[in-house]
């Protein structure tokens, strides 16, 4: 879905959050500031004379948008910190760029604060152009850290596996629970499965399928997050004992009817609230940024993604699923000949 950076601040951050483009970015606009405790700053008057507006234009940003570029870098400078910076102006003789010296305070952008100024600012031919090449470095950017795609960014997560196979196992508990202790046909499965699915991200396997684009011979669980699969374990391990107990207790097995009640019990319990909260956010989040896919029904659970994120699938620790499988071949092998 195209993305209009002026009218979401979610889609914003998820620029300024992630590092790697960012550094691509910062390589392609070229724009120089003033070295100053370890990064780039960018006067006010510099910010206006790039994009080509009054600098009055740029107050007007600053006031509307002022919790946001505080949060995304820029300050105003006092006391020791702005002499500090006074001194870096005349050491790089640019004292012509309208700075008064007697200022008490002087407000500075760093390079993030100068791109979040870009994707806000309507006014500006320059920034409308800027904004075009920061969504095609991001794209490039990710595409690039994931071999050309985001289907299965999931799976570039060190936890993804080891949640995997662990949900194989929870998943064989669910269904030989359903085998036999519940009085239905085949159904059963694809039914009680996608009220689990339902119950902590709102949309059935045929919905989620959809959103994500797809194709009939994949597999769901494939792409889905490691702490979606793990939530997902904890209801299918869950329920299934309630199914045991109840058919136990009864001496018999359990009508359609029966099943949904105690469904209805067991994803009502207030220990799922937070757990549930933090899978939709995530999910919602996650894959609006990386996969462009918006799961409509968890929209109130959007936020951006968090810069460790960025680090935990496109960074150093992230690897393709071939790359996982193989360093964890000598593990396989080890239990294998232990079974």
């Amino acid at each position: 879905m195209a993305k209009e950076l002026t009218n979401s601040q979610v889609d914003r951050q998820n620029i300024l959050n992630n590092q790697y483009a960012l550094e691509e970015i910062r390589k392609e606009v070229g724009f120089d500031g003033i070295l100053f405790e370890g990064e780039y700053k960018f006067l006010k008057d510099q910010i206006s004379t790039f994009f080509e507006v009054d600098s009055r234009t740029i107050d007007r940003y600053l006031e509307k948008y002022s919790e946001e570029l505080s949060e995304n870098g820029y300050e105003v400078l006092r006391g020791k910190r702005l002499k500090n910076f006074k001194l870096a102006l005349k050491s790089l003789d640019v004292d012509d760029i309208n700075v008064v010296h007697k200022v008490v305070n002087l407000g500075v952008f760093n390079f993030r604060a100068f791109l979040d100024i870009a994707m806000i600012l309507v006014e500006s031919e320059k920034a409308k152009i800027l904004r075009s090449v920061i969504l095609d470095i991001v794209i490039d950017t990710i595409n690039k850290k994931t071999g050309g795609g985001t289907k299965y960014i999931n799976q570039r997560d060190e936890d993804f596996i080891v949640n995997y196979l662990r949900g194989e196992d929870y998943r064989k508990e669910f269904t030989d629970a359903l085998n036999n202790y519940v009085d239905m046909g085949k159904a059963k499965y694809p039914i009680y499965t996608d009220k689990i699915y339902k119950s902590i991200f709102k949309e059935n396997t045929q919905e989620y399928r959809q959103v994500l684009k797809l194709h009939d011979e994949e597999n769901v669980r494939n792409t889905m997050y490691s702490e979606i699969l793990l939530l997902i374990s904890s209801f299918e391990a869950g329920f299934a004992e309630v199914l045991k107990n109840e058919s136990e207790r009864l001496s018999r097995k359990l009508k359609s009817n029966e099943v949904d009640k105690l469904f209805a019990q067991f994803e009502s319990q207030r220990l799922w609230v937070p757990q549930i909260e933090v899978a939709r956010n995530k999910m919602a989040s996650r894959d609006l940024g990386f996969r462009d896919a918006l799961h409509i029904r968890l929209k109130e659970y959007i936020s951006a993604i968090k810069p460790e994120d960025f680090d935990r699938f496109l960074g150093e620790k992230s690897k393709d699923l071939a790359e996982r499988l193989e360093e964890m071949k000598d593990v396989f092998e080890r239990l294998k000949e232990r079974g």
